[in-house]
């Protein structure tokens, strides 16, 4: 094994990492993507992807709590499961979470966009240079990083309660009728749901952070519990007052169309606040993008001190603060992935996969032992059979795709790595 990160967070950085993480794409692109399933019935989505969240960050939070060591439930998979599951929800997060990356960048391009101006057919190469810039942001150290994510999650705050305060009387009850559309099927709802989980699960963050956690038995938990509870209230009074003043219609096609949905929404009701959803879009979605390289990086550093990835991709600095190969190499592959374009697609793919890792992570916890146990066995139950459940509501195309891609990486895993790289 490699040297150990130096702890650096307490409870509000560790918080403020999670709010980064789950604070951006969810509420300022993916409500607009839920709409186009769902129409009104989003907020339902909305509140049964808070439930699941809820039942995976418990699982999450006691098994960070006991095992804080950077790979999340790559290394829950190794200690409570098998090296199969663990490698398995290893590819899975590397996986979703780049696609959710992708996703931040294009949205984020989006936002700034219309911001300044600029002609749609600069949204791509202007997601690929924000990817860029970000990668070499962390390659300067986490605790620079974390500065820069705590100002970010201010600012973000700040607008969305502007839009909800400033968009609440002006909500129209036309726009939220009929809430269960004639033509909208259960499949459309649970489809939205999955999508609308993957917009809770920055929490996850704070658990491939537990190497750098202060007194991670009672930090972790604490962090990932007051995460959600505020990214719960925030993303339903955001969903109602965005529906309800520009309504499920209009919000969807602002999404297919590459343009900003809450700064449309805002519009209807306050030009000044339209432009202040705007700046909080953008640094929303570039927190999200920062704490995603920054978790995918940690996961990656683990997958390589235990030979499922190349040993150089669990070298660190001098300083012993970041894994710098494991940090270029995930902005390598986000960079790809924004090339796709398609925030829609990018979005699903991440759903199958995240749902299939926090699966994983549902069965690990239910191994821990009663000492180890920090919150009741059947929330783990209730997380796995959620998660199992959802993951097959999205296009069949991508779930498919998926389970090729997580097929190719077993055979990566037997056939390449643990030749070559295992106890190299």
């Amino acid at each position: 094994m490699g040297a150990g990160l130096k702890r650096q967070l307490g409870l509000f950085g560790a918080v403020m990492m999670g709010l980064g993480s789950i604070i951006g794409t969810g509420v300022f692109v993916s409500i607009g993507i839920g709409a186009g399933l769902a129409g009104p019935a989003v907020i339902v989505a909305m509140v049964i992807g808070a439930f699941i969240a809820l039942f995976n960050g418990l699982s999450s939070a006691q098994l960070a709590a006991n095992h804080p060591v950077s790979g999340g439930t790559y290394e829950y998979g190794y200690r409570y499961l098998n090296p199969a599951l663990g490698f398995i929800a290893g590819w899975t997060f590397l996986l979703a979470k780049s696609a959710s990356a992708a996703t931040a960048a294009l949205g984020a391009s989006a936002y700034l966009g219309d911001f300044i101006g600029l002609d749609g057919a600069w949204r791509v190469p202007l997601a690929f240079i924000i990817v860029i810039i970000f990668t070499l942001l962390l390659l300067g150290g986490l605790k620079r990083s974390n500065a820069v994510n705590t100002v970010i999650v201010t600012m973000t705050l700040v607008a969305l309660s502007s839009f909800i305060i400033g968009g609440l009387p002006n909500v129209s009850g036309d726009n939220l009728t009929p809430f269960f559309a004639d033509d909208m099927g259960i499949s459309n709802l649970l489809y939205a749901s999955a999508l609308m989980f993957v917009a809770y699960t920055g929490y996850g963050r704070i658990a491939t952070l537990g190497e750098e956690v202060h007194e991670p038995r009672k930090i972790i938990p604490r962090a990932i519990i007051t995460t959600l509870f505020v990214t719960m209230m925030l993303y339903v009074l955001v969903g109602l007052v965005a529906i309800g003043t520009l309504g499920a219609s209009e919000l969807s096609a602002s999404v297919a169309q590459n343009r900003a949905p809450l700064e449309e929404a805002a519009r209807t009701f306050s030009s000044p606040i339209a432009m202040l959803i705007a700046i909080g879009a953008i640094t929303a979605m570039l927190g999200v993008l920062l704490n995603l390289i920054l978790g995918l990086s940690r996961v990656l550093l683990a997958m390589g001190r235990r030979g499922d990835m190349p040993r150089i991709t669990a070298k660190l600095n001098a300083s012993q603060t970041t894994p710098t190969i494991a940090v270029m190499v995930m902005g390598v592959v986000i960079s790809g992935l924004v090339l796709i374009g398609d925030v829609k697609t990018t979005w699903s793919f991440s759903a199958f996969n995240v749902l299939i890792y926090y699966g994983i992570t549902n069965l690990a916890a239910l191994r821990l032992s009663p000492q180890e146990r920090l919150f009741p066995r059947w929330l783990a139950v209730c997380g796995l059979i959620s998660c199992l459940f959802l993951a097959f509501w999205v296009e069949v195309s991508v779930w498919v795709v998926g389970l090729v891609i997580i097929g190719a990486g077993v055979v990566w895993q037997i056939f390449i790595a643990r030749r070559f790289f295992v106890g190299k």
